[in-house]
């Protein structure tokens, strides 16, 4: 997958995973933000479905793809947003 290809991947997962993580008290973020929230998402679930399954992965442009940089995603803005609520809180 080209650059052109990695960056559209990263915005519409980074919207995606944003749009599962906020749920309705979600904060918008940018689109630079939703890229790189995506494109590392795509890096974090690809480390983590080769830890689960002894198998890489290859990004191409399928569902296959699109789900594990979704889960890597969503893991990142999940833990993120933990590290915000507990400095937030003190």
């Amino acid at each position: 997958m080209g650059l052109i290809g990695w960056i559209v991947l990263g915005a519409v997962v980074g919207w995606a995973a944003n749009l599962v993580v906020g749920g309705r008290d979600r904060r918008p973020q940018g689109c630079i933000v939703s890229i790189l929230v995506g494109v590392a998402g795509a890096f974090l679930g690809g480390y983590l479905y080769q830890a689960v399954t002894g198998r890489e992965t290859a990004f191409t442009w399928s569902f296959e793809s699109f789900g594990i940089a979704l889960i890597g995603a969503i893991v990142l803005l999940a833990v993120l947003r933990l590290i915000t609520e507990l400095t937030r809180r003190r």
